[in-house]
């Protein structure tokens, strides 16, 4: 069972969520806010699989509550519900630690998707919603060093690719051969030698410097 936590400060917004989960079996919503503070404590007390977080709200924004809830490490998958309007919102909510996007007007199929995929350890993006983050991450990138992706080893090239797929480390682990263990240890070294904290950092950075496919 995947255990939800929808945070969200319109009442539609949350209600329409609550009828596309409840049709699945193995998604629970364990508990609901209206704001960005209220949800971080919501979520730490229910400690769920998921958090799927609107980006602006009252008392506390998206963006904060999402940096709140990742900045210690060890919480709970964020995945962001965004309108696709605001490049700068998208761009903070990667920095803050977000493991994904989905659009609010996406399919019911693909927002169930990205909650499965986000909650195996995995990272999730709208291709819309990659594509103007990469163009961002581009923008931004203008005139500095080039990636440091050329300091992977090859393992760790394989290991990113299958990151930048959605596996999570077991299944990284089974599709290499390895140990659990062995592919956490990649993983850590990756994000070391990319600069970023978590597999949404990652996975852009793979898509910059062309290791997968761009969206």
């Amino acid at each position: 069972m995947i255990r939800v936590v929808l945070v969200d400060d319109q009442e539609l917004v949350r209600a329409g969520l609550r009828l596309i989960l409840s049709a699945h079996d193995d998604l629970a919503i364990v508990g609901e806010a209206a704001d960005g503070r209220a949800g971080v404590d919501l979520v730490r007390r229910q400690q769920p699989d998921v958090v799927l977080m609107d980006i602006r709200m009252p008392v506390l924004d998206g963006i904060e509550a999402t940096r709140l809830l990742t900045g210690a490490g060890g919480g709970p998958p964020v995945l962001a519900l965004t309108t696709f309007e605001d490049d700068e919102v998208l761009w903070g909510v990667i920095e803050a630690g977000a493991a994904g996007f989905v659009l609010k007007d996406a399919p019911a199929a693909e927002l169930v998707g990205a909650i499965r995929v986000t909650a195996r350890g995995g990272s999730w993006f709208d291709p819309q919603v990659a594509s103007r983050v990469l163009a961002l991450v581009r923008g931004r990138r203008a005139g500095r060093p080039a990636s440091s992706v050329a300091a992977l080893t090859g393992r760790e090239l394989e290991v990113l690719r299958l990151v930048a797929s959605g596996a999570n480390n077991l299944e990284i682990a089974a599709s290499l051969h390895l140990s659990e263990r062995t592919v956490k240890g990649h993983v850590s070294a990756i994000f070391l030698k990319l600069g970023v904290r978590d597999r949404a950092g990652a996975i852009v950075r793979a898509y910059d410097a062309g290791i997968v496919p761009g969206p």
